[in-house]
């Protein structure tokens, strides 16, 4: 019975640290979005609300650490448990960090927000719905151990790349046709990088669930 008990109790731990996965991953999706909102409506106010957000992400990455140091002291896993609290302690990382890369894009967007645009905005928020889509398939795939979904991310990533490439080309065409686009160039550049980084981060825990769930480290390997 008490063995049963202690069964129970653990699996719990998992499952609420499973739901503050989630719950942190949709609050980095928000961010994806209304960071490139604030970036397409041209809203400063909504870009500011997405920089003072960050805090909340920060906090959940301590919670959900703590929670899985904890797990990892009191219960001592074994096998596929110990690789899936090892592995949340990655994506919380992944997962901050991808927070981080929304608040650049929001503090970018405030500057071109204060200067005529550039150009109109297309590929950059087909970047980030498809990178926003990517974080939350990722994390899908974690908490389902789903490793083809897995691998359907880890493939997706090539089109963001190629839409990264795509808008690297047109800057420098409008770079080199006047100089005077320069500033905002680079300031739409970094938006573009900051996306990538994006889907690199949500392919990145891609690979950590197909580790979790076939044992086999596949990074840097996907083609």
């Amino acid at each position: 019975m008490e063995r049963e008990h202690f069964s129970k109790v653990f699996d719990e731990e998992l499952n609420t640290i499973r739901e503050k996965l989630l719950e942190m991953g949709g609050k980095v999706e928000v961010m994806i979005a209304n960071s490139m909102k604030s970036l397409v409506e041209r809203d400063s106010e909504l870009a500011e609300r997405t920089i003072a957000f960050d805090h909340e992400i920060n906090h959940l990455e301590m919670e959900i650490d703590e929670r899985c140091l904890e797990v990892l002291a009191r219960r001592q896993p074994a096998a596929r448990d110990l690789r899936f609290i090892t592995l949340a302690l990655k994506i919380v990382t992944d997962l901050e960090r991808i927070g981080d890369q929304c608040t650049g894009i929001a503090k970018r967007a405030k500057e071109l927000n204060m200067e005529p645009p550039l150009k109109p905005y297309i590929d950059l928020p087909r970047m980030a719905d498809w990178a926003s889509m990517m974080v939350k398939e990722a994390l899908d795939a974690f908490v389902r151990g789903d490793d083809t979904l897995a691998i359907k991310v880890c493939k997706d990533d090539q089109f963001v790349d190629e839409l990264n490439e795509q808008i690297q080309r047109e800057l420098l065409t409008f770079m080199m046709g006047d100089p005077s686009t320069i500033s905002r160039a680079i300031k739409v550049n970094y938006i573009s990088k900051c996306l990538e980084r994006i889907a690199d981060h949500a392919t990145n825990v891609a690979e950590m669930v197909i580790f979790m769930v076939k044992g086999k480290d596949i990074r840097h390997t996907i083609a």
